[in-house]
């Protein structure tokens, strides 16, 4: 049988393997800086989509954590199982809480014709929305179109990124 230590080392080893083989077949073009387009004291100026998949990675990294610490719960051997229970429970909420995301913001995109980002928080959603024009009523009809997917009152808020 395999011990938990060798397993670790592989495990290791071969993500480091198959990062070095995907540095080393990149093109040596995104290497290279091209000092000419962005000289030092200029600004760098932010896509729209770049703020919402900055969001969306930071979101993602913070469920991963979230996920990790239960999945450790689950596989502890001196986990009671009521935690063990309790840390499944919070696993198919993450799942669950990622999919209604996921729905909200296919709603905006067909609806609205917006990119947007989505947080769910207990009660509270956050929005934001790729777009230059900061529009009350859109605002609005974002909000109404949002709450009519939950059956409880939910606090919602949107922010316009351009």
């Amino acid at each position: 049988m395999i011990k938990k230590q060798n397993l670790w080392f592989l495990t290791l080893f071969s993500l480091i393997l198959v990062l070095s083989v995907y540095y080393l077949t990149m093109p040596s073009s995104l290497f290279t800086v091209n000092n000419s387009k962005n000289p030092a004291n200029e600004n760098v100026v932010i896509e729209e989509s770049e703020i919402l998949t900055a969001l969306r990675v930071e979101s993602e990294d913070e469920r991963s954590a979230m996920r990790n610490e239960f999945k450790m719960i689950l596989t502890n051997i001196e986990a009671s199982v009521e935690e063990k229970n309790n840390a499944y429970e919070q696993l198919k909420l993450l799942d669950l809480i990622k999919g209604r995301e996921e729905e909200l913001e296919k709603l905006v995109k067909d609806k609205y014709k917006l990119n947007s980002f989505i947080k769910i928080d207990n009660n509270q959603i956050r929005v934001v929305v790729s777009s230059s024009e900061h529009n009350v009523e859109l605002a609005n009809n974002i909000m109404r179109s949002i709450q009519d997917k939950f059956e409880d009152k939910m606090y919602i808020s949107v922010k316009f990124q351009s």
